[in-house]
């Protein structure tokens, strides 16, 4: 049955405990750029997809967040709408525009209408600024569109053209409808099938919940062997591993079934999983070591694409108390095979036809160091100059990890940086703009351009203080001309840095950039 139901319908069932979100969606992820985007297309009438829902009687053990909001419990007895597809979207929505509910986490970054954007199909209205970057005449806060004493305040420091301007915006929002069906079943295996056909561009699954809770009711003692493996994954630095209960079943499918597909997933007994547990284990744990010793990727947050770990895990797979011990030819070949996965993204789309895949050349390695690896083709798949920096997203994990191989160093002290803790601390005072995002600015740079990776290095944060916003050329000259080589090359700036526009410094850049990426991608 088709259903539509407004944004503010959605928000009011979202916050009655009615609409929820399962075990086995993966974690909110977009970027409030991304948010900003969705509302411009709410704003131009554009279609934003369809919400379906899966109505049930059963409520799972185990809930997910809507992003930083905890949900209430239900107002009223089962039952209960799961969200199967179109959570981002939802919780994008729901964390614009709520008011009644406070975030668990401080992390998120208001949308704003910007009052002289032009009336382009292209460039998006909104903007998703911090606090410090709002101009209360021209960045309107959408998060009032909702609350009517809090949008009459806002409008009343507007002038009355402006006014006029942002209720026709408002209006757009209140009348909007968004498509939403309705999934009746309680046969897992039909959700499962239902959310793998959703979600074959890749969306990692998370079933754990549901496995354990109907296909392992007569084994939960394996619960308790994965929660005993959580310690020490935990243990092996990667404890934020720990919460990603899908990537843990992949890997468990991949190693026994060489597939991770959700019905193969499902499929899985506890005699199977029990009778294989030590490979389980020693594949997960040898994978981690792998990528902490070989690849230098110190904990999972650094890691790009997860689902990396489930082919890694198979060829560590083992019944020996010692584990895989691979040769260096080995070594070289799985390290070039990480490297494409990365540049060529390989695993952001189509996950389990590609772990399967990789699995199987995996194994094949595992068996003849000499054998003929299909790897990925040499090929980088953004744009260092116009992807944006974010420490949570793919393309700025992949540059801090490439980075890592050549150990950066400071550009005014020279200390050297672990970029394996900035991303673990998410600390915005370790990393920096090459060319000062206020100097920009001043120049009339657009933001796209100001933060693209390209423009990043990493730093410590007295040297960070004192750069702050001079131009290249100012703060240039405090590098120690005796050192300025050995810290410019280490960070893959041109050593004429301070002489070149920044259309020129971008160009220089990014043909060092793409140097590193083609040389550690190389046979």
């Amino acid at each position: 049955m088709a259903e539509t139901l407004t944004i503010a319908k959605a928000i009011e069932r979202i916050s009655s405990g009615d609409i929820r979100i399962p075990a086995f969606q993966r974690n909110f992820v977009w970027e409030p750029d991304q948010v900003a985007f969705l509302l411009d297309s709410i704003y131009k009438g554009f279609p934003i997809g369809t919400i379906i829902l899966w109505k049930t009687d059963k409520r799972l053990n185990t809930e997910k967040s809507l992003g930083y909001f905890e949900l209430p419990e239900p107002r009223k007895d089962y039952p209960v709408n799961y969200v199967l597809d179109g959570q981002q979207r939802l919780t994008s929505l729901f964390s614009v525009f709520q008011t009644t509910l406070e975030p668990t986490s401080q992390e998120w970054v208001d949308i704003y209408f910007d009052l002289e954007s032009n009336e382009s199909i292209q460039e998006s209205a909104f903007l998703a600024l911090d606090d410090n970057e709002v101009d209360e005449d021209r960045h309107f806060p959408v998060s009032s569109f909702f609350d009517s004493v809090e949008y009459r305040k806002a409008t009343n420091k507007l002038t009355t053209d402006n006014q006029i301007v942002i209720d026709q915006v408002q209006r757009k929002f209140l009348t909007y409808i968004i498509p939403d069906i309705v999934f009746e079943t309680e046969d897992l295996k039909n959700v499962a099938i239902v959310f793998e056909r959703i979600n074959r561009a890749g969306t990692e699954l998370n079933v754990f919940e549901l496995l354990s809770a109907w296909s392992w009711s007569e084994s939960f003692d394996l619960v308790e062997k994965f929660d005993e493996l959580q310690d020490e994954i935990a243990e092996h630095g990667y404890e934020d591993l720990t919460n990603d209960r899908d990537l843990q079943l992949r890997v468990t499918a991949g190693i026994i079934k060489g597939n991770t597909s959700p019905k193969t997933i499902l499929d899985l007994t506890g005699d199977e999983i029990r009778d294989n547990f030590t490979k389980i284990r020693n594949g997960l744990i040898g994978a981690i070591d792998f990528l902490k010793r070989e690849l230098n990727i110190k904990h999972f947050k650094m890691l790009a694409f997860p689902g990396l770990i489930v082919p890694l895990s198979s060829f560590f797979a083992t019944d020996r108390a010692d584990g895989v011990n691979y040769t260096s030819l080995q070594k070289k070949k799985i390290s070039i095979w990480f490297w494409r996965s990365l540049f060529t993204r390989r695993f952001s789309a189509g996950v389990n036809e590609r772990q399967a895949n990789d699995i199987k050349e995996l194994l094949l390695l595992k068996n003849d160091e000499n054998y003929n690896f299909k790897y990925p083709p040499i090929e980088i798949k953004f744009d260092f100059t116009k992807s944006n920096f974010s420490r949570n997203n793919a393309n700025s994990k992949t540059l801090i990890s490439m980075l890592n191989t050549i150990s950066p160093k400071s550009l005014l002290s020279g200390a050297n940086i672990d970029l394996d803790k900035v991303l673990k601390s998410g600390s915005k005072h370790e990393y920096h703009h090459i060319y000062p995002k206020k100097y920009l600015e001043r120049l009339g740079k657009e933001r796209k351009e100001i933060n693209c990776l390209a423009n990043f290095c990493f730093l410590t944060r007295s040297d960070n203080n004192t750069i702050s916003d001079k131009s290249p050329n100012e703060y240039g000259k405090l590098i120690s001309n005796s050192n300025k080589t050995e810290y410019l090359n280490s960070a893959l700036i041109p050593l004429d840095f301070e002489d070149l526009d920044y259309e020129e410094f971008l160009t220089k850049r990014n043909e060092s950039l793409i140097s590193l990426a083609e040389s550690l991608m190389a046979e």
